[in-house]
C-alpha cells in the first residue's frame, strides 16, 4: 500500500533509485514551525502550494518563556504570521496534533510528511504520514515535493477478535512484546530502506479508525518509517461522522502484493498488559497490588473517543483515592464536547478527576511529571526513553479506571461486567480555533523568521567524543523545547550534564562541533527529534540508525556512521574523534578514535551526502519545482 500512493506521486512510478521524488498533499507542523517556514521563505515561497498545510500550536498553558519564544522567532513557535503563506493555524485548546488531524484533515491514499513522529497515527485511517527534518519540511512548503527513499513493507496479520476489557491499547503493546522491533532492524539492516508496518487479516477490517489509530503509533518505537491500514467501510463511516465524505479514497493491497515479512497475532489470545518504567511489556498481573499515585487519562495516542466513554461508565459513582491524583486530557475539542454532551465529563468531575488543557508538554511531562518515588499510569504513547527523561507506566483506559477504582495496578477483568458503550455518529465538527486567511485578512507586521546558516564540511575535522544524547538548558533533550543555548556554548554544557558522568570538554574545544555516540534506537530517536535544538552536533555514531532518520541528519547537515556493538564500548570512552576530508568518503571511512582507527559506515545515500557535505537540504529559491 505505500508503494502504491508513493507510485502515483513519484517522478519514477517505478520507485527505483535510492531516492525518489515525489509530490506531497499534506504537511504537518508541530514541533518546529516557524524553523520549517524559515526554509521555506528562503527557498522562494510565497504561498504553499501543497493540498493541506496546517501549523499546531500545542502551548496552551503559556507563561513568560513560551510568549518570548513567540515575540524572538523560537523555532518551535507558531507565529500569526503563517495564514499570509496558505498555513491555517491550529489555535491553542483544539486539541493534540495527532487526534485533531485525524479527524479534521487526514484523508486516506494520501502523503503526509511532519516533523512529528506521533503523528504515525493518522494511519490509521490510511494516511502515509512519513517523519522529515524542518528543512526538508520547508522544500516540501515551497516546491510541493520532496525527496524519498522507497520504502520496505512488514505485513501484520490480524485475526480473531478481542475478549472483554481488553482493547487496541493491550493489542498495540503486545506487538511491541513480540519484539517487533528486530524484525524492522533486521530489514532496515538488508534493504538500507525505511520499513513501514502494514496490518491486514480479516480483523483488521474491523476495528475503528480510532482502534486503527493506536495501533499505528507503536511505528515510531520499533524504528518504523509509518504504519498503514487499509481504507474501506470503516474509513468511509469514520468520514462521513467527520462531515468529510469527499476525502474518501479507497486503498487496499493488490492481490499478492510482496512483503519482507508477516507477523501474525491472534486478538483473541491477547490479555490486559502494561509497559512499565523500564520499557518492558508485562501482563497487568505482574504489577497487581502495586499503589499508584497519579493516573493521566488521554493524551494524544492510546486512547480512543469509545475508550474514554467506557473509563468514565466504569468509574460512575466511583471517589479517587486520597492518594491518587487523577488527570483527564481530553485528546481533541471534539472528544471534550462528546464527553460534556453525553454526560460523562460529569462522572469523571464528580470522581474527582481534574480535567487539563491539551498542551503538548502533558504528554512530554514536562508539565504534571510523574511523582518522584511513585507510580503513574498513562494511556499515551512514551516519549523515547532516555536517562533523565520521566518514566512512567503505558496501559489501557479500562486498566487506569480500574486503578483509580481501587488505589492500585490491577486486572480490568475484575470488574462484574463489561460496560456496553454507544458512541454517538452525530460529532461536533465546527473549526473554530483553525486560524485561516480570508482574503488577506491576516497580514503580518513581522518580518518572516531568518533561515539558519548552513554549516558545510570542509576538509578534515576533529570533533568531541559525547556518549548519550546531551541535555538541552539543562534538561533532557526529548520532550525539552527551551529556547536555545547559543551554539559555542550547547556542546560544553551538554556534555557536562551528561548521565555518563564525561567531563565537559573545554570551551575552545568546541569550535569543531561535537560527535555523538548512541547506544539504542530510543537515544537515536530523542536525537533525531530535537537535531535543530543541537546546532553544534556534527556526527551521530550508533550500532543502529532509522533510513528516515538519516535522510533527517543529512539534511541538516549531520554525518550519520554505523558501528558495530563490539567496539561501540571502546569509542565510547574516547574524547574525541578524527575524521577525513569529505572529498575522502566512500562506504567506509576511517575514523581515528582517540589513537584507535575504526571503519564505520557512511549511511547516507544518494542526494542524502550532498546535503551532509552543504549542511542544508535547501535550494537556490529558482531551483525547486513541484513534482508532476
Amino acid at each position: 500500500m505505500p508503494q502504491k500512493i508513493l507510485a502515483g506521486r513519484a517522478t519514477d512510478p517505478q520507485l527505483r533509485g535510492d531516492l525518489v521524488q515525489v509530490k506531497v498533499d499534506q504537511v504537518i507542523l508541530s514541533r518546529a514551525p516557524s524553523r520549517a517556514l524559515a526554509e521555506a521563505i528562503a527557498t522562494g515561497m510565497k504561498k504553499t502550494p501543497v493540498e493541506v498545510a496546517v501549523a499546531y500550536d500545542g502551548t496552551c498553558v503559556a507563561d513568560a518563556s513560551s510568549l518570548a519564544d513567540i515575540d524572538e522567532g523560537s523555532p518551535h513557535s507558531v507565529s500569526p504570521e503563517f495564514p499570509t503563506y496558505n498555513i491555517p493555524i491550529a489555535r491553542p485548546g483544539i486539541g493534540f496534533p495527532a487526534p485533531v488531524h485525524l479527524e479534521r484533515f487526514a484523508a486516506p491514499a494520501r502523503l503526509a510528511l511532519t516533523d512529528d513522529p506521533r503523528l504515525t497515527t493518522v494511519g490509521g485511517i490510511g494516511m502515509l504520514s512519513l517523519v522529515v527534518s524542518p528543512s526538508q519540511l520547508g522544500q516540501a512548503l515551497a516546491t510541493g515535493s520532496v525527496w524519498l527513499r522507497p520504502p520496505r513493507s512488514v505485513q501484520i496479520h490480524l485475526s480473531g477478535r478481542v475478549r472483554p476489557f481488553v482493547c487496541a491499547r493491550d493489542v498495540a503493546l503486545e506487538l511491541l512484546r513480540r519484539n517487533l522491533d528486530e524484525v524492522v532492524r533486521r530489514i532496515e539492516g538488508e534493504h538500507h530502506a525505511p520499513v513501514i508496518l502494514e496490518f491486514a487479516g480479516p480483523s483488521a477490517r474491523l476495528l475503528s479508525v480510532g482502534d486503527r489509530a493506536v495501533l499505528c503509533g507503536i511505528a515510531p518505537q520499533v524504528g518504523a518509517a509509518a504504519a498503514l491500514f487499509v481504507s474501506d467501510e470503516k474509513t468511509e463511516v469514520f468520514l462521513r461522522d467527520q462531515r468529510r465524505s469527499k476525502a474518501h479514497r479507497a486503498l487496499v493491497p493488490d492481490p499478492g502484493a510482496p512483503c519482507e515479512e508477516v507477523v501474525s497475532i491472534d486478538l483473541g489470545t491477547v490479555d490486559p498488559l502494561l509497559m512499565d518504567e523500564e520499557g518492558v511489556v508485562r501482563p497487568v498481573r505482574d504489577l497487581a497490588g502495586k499503589p499508584v499515585a497519579q493516573v493521566v487519562l488521554g493524551g494524544d495516542s492510546g486512547v480512543t473517543l469509545r475508550d474514554m466513554l467506557a473509563a468514565a461508565l466504569l468509574l460512575k459513582s466511583k471517589r479517587v483515592p486520597s492518594r491518587l491524583d487523577l488527570l483527564v486530557a481530553p485528546p481533541s475539542r471534539q472528544v471534550l464536547e462528546v464527553l460534556a454532551q453525553s454526560g460523562a465529563l460529569v462522572d469523571l468531575v464528580a470522581t474527582g478527576a481534574r480535567i487539563v488543557e491539551p498542551d503538548r508538554r502533558v504528554v512530554t511531562s514536562e508539565i504534571y511529571p510523574p511523582p518522584p518515588g511513585s507510580l503513574s499510569l498513562r494511556t499515551a504513547d512514551p516519549e523515547p526513553r532516555i536517562a533523565g527523561a520521566p518514566s512512567f507506566v503505558v496501559a489501557s483506559a479500562e486498566t487506569l479506571a480500574y486503578a483509580v477504582a481501587t488505589g492500585a495496578v490491577g486486572d480490568p477483568r475484575s470488574f462484574k461486567r463489561p460496560v456496553r458503550v454507544t458512541v454517538p455518529r452525530a460529532l461536533p465538527t465546527d473549526d473554530v480555533l483553525i486560524l485561516r486567511d480570508k482574503k488577506g485578512e491576516q497580514v503580518s507586521t513581522k518580518k518572516p523568521p531568518p533561515a539558519p546558516a548552513a554549516v558545510p564540511w570542509k576538509g578534515p575535522l576533529t570533533l568531541d567524543v559525547l556518549a548519550g544524547v546531551p541535555k538541552v538548558n539543562g534538561h533532557a533533550a526529548v520532550g525539552a523545547r527551551g529556547r536555545a543555548a547559543p551554539a559555542p556554548v550547547e556542546a560544553p554544557a551538554a556534555a557536562a550534564a551528561d548521565p555518563q558522568g564525561q567531563a565537559a570538554p573545554a570551551e575552545g574545544k568546541a569550535a569543531g562541533g561535537v560527535a555523538l555516540v548512541l547506544s539504542t534506537l530510543d537515544e537515536v530517536r530523542a536525537v533525531a527529534e530535537r537535531a535543530t535544538d543541537l546546532s553544534t552536533v556534527r556526527a551521530v555514531v550508533a550500532p543502529f540508525v532509522p533510513s528516515t532518520a538519516v535522510s533527517a541528519f543529512a539534511s541538516e547537515g549531520i554525518a550519520t556512521f554505523l558501528v558495530g556493538t563490539e567496539a561501540l564500548g571502546s569509542i565510547k570512552d574516547q574524547k574525541s574523534v578524527e575524521l577525513p576530508a569529505p572529498a575522502q568518503w566512500g562506504d567506509r571511512v576511517a575514523a581515528i578514535f582517540g589513537s584507535e582507527r575504526v571503519e564505520i559506515a557512511w549511511l547516507a545515500t544518494g542526494m542524502e551526502r550532498s546535503w551532509t557535505h552543504a549542511g542544508t537540504v535547501r535550494q537556490p529559491p529558482s531551483a525547486g519545482k513541484p513534482a508532476r
